[in-house]
């Protein structure tokens, strides 16, 4: 067999491309099709549920809000939610959390995955005392401004607008587009099948259990949600977020080659699961200027982590995914964001850093040397999981 010829430079930087363009989520899918409507979109859009922020709430510092640079950007909280009837606007947990970073000169656009499971100061306690928690508690003890304070507090950011989608939204729009082909492996067939009995119970839809095969299976709404909150296979909750971004770019292929019946139908369904602070004109503006986004690079958040059995055992039976450290994390994101800032971490941050250590007992000697993994296994100081 003829071995394959070695990509070039051109193509690798094509190949590159086209991967970033996949890292899409929910609020794409509305902008796109706003996007092809027009003023006809407009008009549904009073299906969506809007919501005026109480900014007081939402945990950004002067020191944050005054900084020239991140006014250059438009920086958005994206939130997937784990939901139930009535939960859309507080009380459903975030299982996708996206920072988007938008450069209003370049329209460059960069994405944060936050990790659900990350260690984070969430709020205050009855006491006014800090309350830390995983990550996606921040959304259902408050709803979005708690979750966007979280943000802002932990990470030094200045996000004050946000969207949110609950999974049934993604069911259905799945189920008018006629399904999605994904290629599964065997283990993920056995859990994609045993998370199905819950998302049909919550959404009401139905499905078929899968042939627990490997292969090309074509995914139905139940099926699809389904597949994108596995997260007991290797690389769990960073693994979940991969095939998030892969239902979401499939959805938006199909979306692109629908009629404008079809995708009607959808906004009648998905819409009324949509909740936002952005304005029916700011997303119509939004929407008109899609096609001058590029989608620029995309990471996870934290970037250096620990998780597993001694994790879980030093926080008391908590399975989190430990920032090692908060402050040093919190320095590469705004390295990662704002490359032209020159970037020191606020009190509060170095605080909220020192605090984690404290309960965790993982400082800076424990940093990995790559963090892809996040395992106490790869961690420098030794030892196995």
């Amino acid at each position: 067999m003829a071995k394959k010829k070695p990509l070039t430079k051109k193509q690798k930087r094509i190949l590159q491309r086209r991967r970033r363009r996949r890292i899409l989520f929910g609020i794409e899918i509305f902008l796109l099709l706003i996007l092809i409507g027009g003023v006809f979109i407009y008009a549904k859009l009073g299906k969506m549920n809007f919501t005026d922020l109480d900014f007081s709430k939402i945990g950004v510092n002067t020191g944050v809000s005054d900084n020239n640079v991140m006014k250059g950007y438009t920086t958005i909280g994206l939130i997937g939610l784990d939901g139930r009837d009535g939960e859309l606007k507080s009380g459903a947990r975030s299982d996708t959390m996206i920072i988007a970073s938008i450069n209003n000169d370049t329209k460059k656009v960069k994405l944060v995955s936050v990790y659900r499971d990350t260690y984070l100061r969430i709020g205050e306690d009855s006491e006014g005392n800090g309350q830390y928690n995983k990550a996606n508690a921040a959304y259902a003890e408050g709803g979005p401004e708690q979750f966007l304070s979280m943000l802002n507090t932990n990470l030094d950011l200045n996000v004050t607008d946000f969207v949110s989608v609950d999974f049934q939204a993604v069911a259905e729009a799945v189920e008018l587009l006629g399904g999605i082909d994904v290629e599964l492996k065997e283990e993920e067939v056995v859990h994609l099948n045993n998370y199905c009995v819950g998302t049909s119970k919550v959404t009401g839809m139905d499905y078929t259990p899968l042939e627990e095969k490997a292969g090309v299976h074509h995914l139905n709404g139940v099926q699809t949600v389904s597949y994108a909150r596995i997260r007991y296979t290797s690389g769990n909750d960073f693994r979940r977020a991969a095939r998030q971004r892969e239902v979401i770019y499939k959805i938006v292929e199909k979306a692109k080659n629908s009629d404008i019946a079809t995708l009607s139908k959808i906004l009648d369904k998905v819409f009324p699961k949509v909740y936002t602070s952005f304005t029916k004109a700011e997303i119509l503006q939004m929407g008109m200027s899609m096609m001058s986004y590029d989608i620029e690079d995309q990471t996870g958040f934290p970037f250096d982590h620990l998780y597993g059995e001694r994790v879980k055992d030093a926080m008391g039976g908590l399975d989190v995914v430990l920032p090692v450290t908060l402050e040093s994390n919190v320095i590469k994101l705004h390295e990662f964001l704002y490359p032209e800032d020159s970037y020191t971490p606020s009190d509060e941050v170095k605080a909220y850093s020192q605090r984690i250590v404290d309960k965790s007992g993982f400082g800076d000697e424990s940093r990995l040397d790559h963090s892809e993994d996040g395992s106490l296994a790869a961690y420098r100081t030794g030892g196995t999981e």
